[in-house]
């Protein structure tokens, strides 16, 4: 309330976002306060136990061959934004035990801009074997890598701006103080309408939300961040790939007439809520991302997509049904944590959850290289 104040009390939704999930003080992640896993505010892949990393690892080491061939120098794994460092800690375990040739060449790399989440990642990963260090975007500009970068649930958490149509017209949304004194509340208030080049960007991807279909306080998102996030990233990057792994929506799904509230969500507590001026600072706030809209940034800031799969097909193309019938093996692990293993496997594929993620590979300046998360699962 204080930080609105100062504003003259009302600012657009997006500064709001980046406030209540990032201020180093009163942030949900700046401030650490957040938790991340089963028994925390919201469950991710990484936080289920190693079934995920397991998953991934085939295409990852894919990519690392490749880049050694091509390159002769030292090859990263670039993490952004690691969450509690499930991921990394296991990733480091998981690359020195299939690739010990790659040692002497091999590093982790985190990035992550939350003081309070990165102390917890240095803790998981001070017992790690691999090479690994945090590192600034501007750290990495200024010496970038040859490598993979990994980003998952990393651009569903940057500061969207908000739309509604209104009287025939679309207006962005703000973040305004109500009432007085003590009484005080956030509420949403209507601000400057889109302009002719804001409205063009919104048809180009198929959809115009000016048309009769679309009804009275129809709201969406617009994530204008993700296009510098991904022109920050790609100059990190010499040579190498983008992994992105979040939610998204095709534009005829996310701009749809009947999705009228947006994709916009808070998660506290393992429960999931749709109104941001909940628990300012305590909840996580997620938007989907739109594939077209990515892929059309992707391409401004010099990547060339390579193609996306939902991440149940992406896991069974790397291999996970052959992880998932060993589990029955007679030298295998005992029941309670073979039933462990298998459920956290089924959530990561599971058509209504996590298996319903997109990934996302983008290319820059890469060796040539069939990925093997494309191809057709085995029956």
């Amino acid at each position: 309330m204080q930080r609105l104040r100062e504003h003259g009390g009302r600012v657009d939704f997006a500064t709001y976002m980046a406030w209540v999930l990032h201020d180093a003080d009163h942030g949900a992640y700046g401030s650490g306060h957040l938790q991340i896993g089963p028994a925390g505010d919201f469950t991710t892949s990484t936080s289920l136990g190693p079934c995920f990393i397991d998953g991934l690892l085939p295409q990852i080491l894919q990519a690392l061959d490749c880049l050694a061939v091509a390159h002769s120098g030292p090859l990263s794994v670039v993490e952004w934004g690691p969450g509690e460092g499930h991921g990394a800690a296991q990733l480091a375990a998981a690359l020195l035990e299939a690739r010990p040739s790659l040692r002497e060449r091999l590093e982790l790399v985190l990035v992550e801009p939350n003081p309070g989440l990165a102390r917890r990642q240095a803790e998981r990963l001070a017992a790690a074997r691999l090479p690994w260090r945090h590192a600034s975007t501007e750290t990495l500009q200024r010496a970038p890598v040859v490598g993979l970068h990994l980003a998952n649930e990393v651009l569903d958490a940057l500061p969207v701006r908000r739309l509604c149509r209104r009287d025939a017209v679309l207006r962005w949304l703000d973040v305004a103080l109500c009432g007085c004194g003590n009484d005080l509340s956030l509420a949403w208030a209507e601000g400057k309408p889109l302009t002719t080049a804001e409205l063009d960007a919104l048809r180009s991807l198929g959809s115009d939300p000016l048309s009769p279909a679309y009804g009275e306080g129809w709201t969406t998102e617009w994530n204008a961040a993700a296009g510098d996030w991904l022109t920050n990233a790609a100059g990190c990057l010499v040579s190498g790939w983008l992994w992105l792994i979040d939610y998204a929506l095709e534009a005829r799904r996310y701009f749809s007439p009947r999705r009228a509230s947006g994709t916009l969500m808070t998660y506290y507590r393992q429960q999931a809520g749709s109104d941001p001026f909940a628990r300012p600072g305590q909840s996580d706030l997620t938007a989907h991302l739109c594939l077209e809209l990515i892929i059309r940034q992707a391409r401004a800031a010099g990547y060339e997509p390579l193609g996306q799969v939902r991440q149940g097909e992406g896991l069974l193309a790397l291999g996970l049904a052959g992880r998932l019938a060993a589990l029955s093996a007679p030298d295998g692990p005992d029941l309670a944590e073979r039933l462990r293993r298998r459920e956290a496997m089924l959530r990561l594929v599971d058509p209504a959850g996590l298996g319903d993620f997109r990934w996302i590979l983008l290319g820059l300046r890469a060796p040539a290289m069939e990925p093997a998360m494309f191809a057709a699962p085995q029956p």
